[in-house]
């Protein structure tokens, strides 16, 4: 299958918007998760409400416009996967993960970004998490 020429160059400007939205945001600070996660500072809230308007919009909306995906041609339909006991143990780890260091890997990468570098150790364990997934599923 082949992609439009566009294709990786579209995804490196969206991470990099998105990157520079959370860094702008204050997202990509650790104690502001953290603050949103003990109810101390609800503005996480509304950035995920904001964002998943927008997406869920774009959800709705586009398929209504095309029937097929702008850069890889494929057919716009839904891909259901089980929801079974890997994705329960996943998603909890992931959690405790944010949790603990208050931040997602997305944003550890922006953390990165705006001279955040203690980040390594968490971006580091996310890395050996990766790793010790791979050895346990294989």
């Amino acid at each position: 299958m082949s992609r439009h020429p566009l294709f990786m160059p579209l995804i490196l400007l969206g991470g990099l918007v998105f990157g520079f939205g959370l860094g702008f945001s204050h997202m990509a600070r650790p104690e502001v998760v953290l603050n949103f996660l003990t109810f101390d500072d609800l503005g996480l809230l509304f950035v995920m409400f904001g964002g998943s308007i927008v997406a869920g919009l774009a959800f709705w909306l586009v398929p209504r416009l095309r029937s097929n995906a702008p850069l890889t041609d494929r057919p716009y339909g839904r891909r259901l996967k089980p929801f079974d006991r890997n994705v329960l143990i996943g998603g909890s780890i992931f959690g405790v993960g944010w949790g603990l260091s208050g931040i997602c890997p997305g944003a550890a990468y922006a953390s990165l970004g705006v001279g955040n570098v203690t980040i390594l150790w968490a971006i580091a364990g996310m890395f050996l998490g990766a790793y010790a997934q791979g050895v346990w599923r294989s």
